[in-house]
């Protein structure tokens, strides 16, 4: 009886282990050189993009008006600025742009900002159109004024460089065209006592100019730092140099023109700044 106790015993532990050992064995599906196929991740249309808006001052800006042109009698002379000035004040500008990896980015902007023009002439002779005495002495001189307003359509290239601590720093550079809207410019000619000669009364004249509007090359040169505030919002803190070429200023004034002047009167050699520029950057999606 024993015997056949154990000999039960033994043909029920191995058909219990059969399954187990047959689970164990599972043979692969596919050979051993087949190639990996990864799998597929759906490419994200349109990441990258931002839109943009930026403020700036001009804390050091340069540029000048040399000579102008005179017309007296039917004939064209030139004469020069004793001293001339040109000054850019504010810009606003917006855009959009695509970052196309951590590195490289680039944007389109335009942009809005304004100046203005200051100049002095002199004369060694009598002011035009003063009533003077025979062999008078006087002498005439000149204050002149006038302001601009510019948009500008610039393409922009950004290399940034590196991440730390959520702040990027970068450098760039962009060219395109501005487009230079002077006003009026408007002279003021006044009367210089001599030694001994006195400037009769009613002597200061004031004459318009219009000015002229023009397009130019344009082009910067940038470097600053972007500063994470959100995943998808960046406070960009930076400095501009730009550079806009000469052209264009104002014409003749009403009475050289009916006097048969005509043309454009001075050009400007243009204007170059040095600015602090804040912004933000949103990246849209």
């Amino acid at each position: 009886m024993n015997k056949l106790i154990l000999a039960v015993a033994a043909t029920m532990a191995a058909t219990s282990l059969q399954p187990a050992a047959a689970a164990d064995y599972e043979p692969d599906l596919y050979p051993a050189d087949t190639p990996v196929i990864e799998e597929y991740k759906p490419v994200e249309i349109g990441s990258g993009w931002y839109i943009r808006g930026d403020i700036g001052y001009a804390a050091l800006s340069s540029g000048s008006v040399t000579s102008y042109r005179t017309f007296s009698g039917g004939v064209y002379g030139t004469d020069v600025f004793d001293t001339s000035s040109i000054k850019t004040d504010f810009s606003y500008g917006a855009g959009f742009g695509y970052t196309f990896n951590r590195w490289f980015r680039a944007d389109a902007t335009l942009e809005r900002f304004t100046g203005r023009f200051n100049g002095t002439t002199s004369d060694a002779n009598p002011c035009t159109g003063v009533v003077t005495a025979p062999n008078d002495d006087t002498t005439c001189a000149s204050t002149d004024s006038a302001s601009y307003v510019a948009y500008s359509a610039m393409a922009n290239a950004y290399v940034d460089l590196g991440t730390y601590v959520g702040i990027t720093p970068y450098l760039g550079a962009g060219i395109g065209v501005a487009w230079v809207n002077w006003g009026t410019m408007t002279n003021n000619s006044y009367c210089v006592a001599s030694a001994t000669d006195a400037c009769p009364v009613g002597s200061a004249t004031s004459t318009p100019h219009g000015g002229v509007s023009s397009v130019r090359l344009a082009y910067s040169f940038m470097a600053g730092a972007a500063y994470d505030i959100t995943k998808n919002l960046k406070l960009d803190v930076g400095y501009r140099y730009r550079k806009i070429a000469g052209g264009n200023f104002f014409n003749f004034d009403a009475a050289s023109i009916a006097a048969g002047a005509s043309g454009v009167q001075a050009r400007d050699n243009g204007m170059s700044s040095h600015e602090v520029k804040v912004g933000l950057r949103y990246e849209i999606w």
